[in-house]
């Protein structure tokens, strides 16, 4: 199998190859945190380095998979995918019960998608926010515009959320069950690394903070409701952690 990803997708389809026993090779930005490259190498995959700022990451995979007969699994764009990611809602719903505002990070959409559909099913009236990278708002354009809007990759912390637009499979999903996109910039999700940090003992990458720095600086009103944060990612090399929460000062 090939995939294409930063790491977080990455890892996950390392293991599941070296679980099933078949090759994967995986196509990841020459600028992948090193703590993501190495886990993906350590499931047994074939790292292929790409400029995320020069290259289409998608073509090449797909020409990997014509040429040696791969099977492709998007990191975001696919029913199954979307299907899997949003099981973090259902699971989050079943723990915690009813909420008023659930909180999903958003890249290409599988996981926010995903997990609209289980929070509509489980939680009718729940309302579900987005939240990605201000260098990165193609979702919110898109869903503002009632159609999919291409940029060019963004220059963010959030590596998890550099994608260039929605997928054909996660858009109008999102378009029909999400009631809103906000976005967050560098510095906040920074804040929201060291807050995790120091008040839950958890190490989170930046793009797994987005949901966090979006509640902590008002993007969403929260007074009075039960609200639920999805934290996705902790895949950051302690050093680089270490780098952008120095400058950042205590923990609000």
């Amino acid at each position: 199998m090939v995939a294409f990803s930063s790491g977080n997708h990455a890892q996950g389809v390392a293991l599941a190859a070296r679980l099933l026993g078949v090759p994967a090779t995986i196509v990841m930005p020459h600028d992948a945190p090193r703590i993501k490259v190495e886990a993906t190498r350590g499931y047994g995959a074939t790292i292929v380095v790409y400029d995320r700022y020069r290259e289409d990451r998608e073509a090449i995979a797909r020409a990997l998979a014509e040429e040696h007969g791969m099977t492709l699994v998007p990191p975001y764009d696919a029913p199954a995918v979307m299907a899997g990611q949003g099981t973090a809602a259902k699971e989050l719903f079943e723990d915690a019960g009813p909420l008023d505002v659930l909180l999903v990070c958003l890249g290409g959409g599988g996981l926010l998608s995903g997990c609209a559909v289980a929070a509509r099913a489980l939680n009718p009236d729940c309302r579900i926010i987005g939240v990605e990278p201000l260098a990165g708002n193609d979702g919110q354009r898109s869903l503002r515009s009632g159609s999919i809007v291409h940029i060019d990759t963004p220059v963010t912390i959030a590596d998890g959320a550099q994608t260039q637009h929605l997928g054909q499979f996660t858009f109008p999903v999102i378009q029909a069950l999400v009631d809103d996109i906000v976005t967050v910039t560098d510095q906040e999700l920074v804040e929201a690394m060291l807050f995790a940090a120091g008040r839950m003992k958890m190490v989170v990458e930046p793009t797994g903070c987005l949901a966090i720095a979006a509640a902590l600086n008002g993007r969403v009103a929260l007074d009075g409701a039960r609200v639920g944060l999805l934290v996705s990612g902790g895949n950051i090399d302690l050093l680089r952690f270490a780098e952008l929460v120095s400058a950042a000062g205590p923990p609000g």
